[in-house]
């Protein structure tokens, strides 16, 4: 599995990792893009591999979300066969990912003591 691009504070762009991009798409489901490894001179590296990355959207009540994931597949058609069940692996994932984001906040949630924000140390909840 290739790995994802780490963050990075410089700005500028490496001629030796560079990737053409395809897309595809049913036009109903979603799209998948091919990032096809290029030498400096814009002709297809040989020594890396393709990557496949899935997209789609997942309907929420604030509105679409989108989801993104990678598809190990040597060919297009491969990626295309596995789309659909990585995507619903991706969407799960999301989902927990803002089910635990939502926990986390709120725990935040402090409400100030009998005494108000100075020297109340007791919790009140009416």
């Amino acid at each position: 599995m290739n790995e994802p691009a780490q963050p990075n504070t410089d700005s500028s762009m490496d001629p030796n990792s560079l990737y053409r991009e395809e897309m595809f798409t049913d036009r109903r489901i979603g799209s998948i893009h091919v990032m096809t490894p290029v030498l400096p001179t814009g002709e297809d590296d040989p020594a890396r591999s393709k990557v496949f990355l899935g997209e789609t959207q997942m309907r929420t009540a604030a509105g679409a979300l989108p989801i993104n994931f990678e598809i190990e597949a040597a060919n297009i058609g491969e990626a295309a066969e596995k789309f659909a069940e990585l995507a619903q692996d991706a969407a799960e994932k999301t989902l927990k990912q803002i089910e635990e984001m939502q926990r986390e906040q709120a725990n935040k949630i402090v409400i100030p003591g009998e005494q108000g924000m100075q020297g109340g140390n007791k919790l009140h909840i009416p």
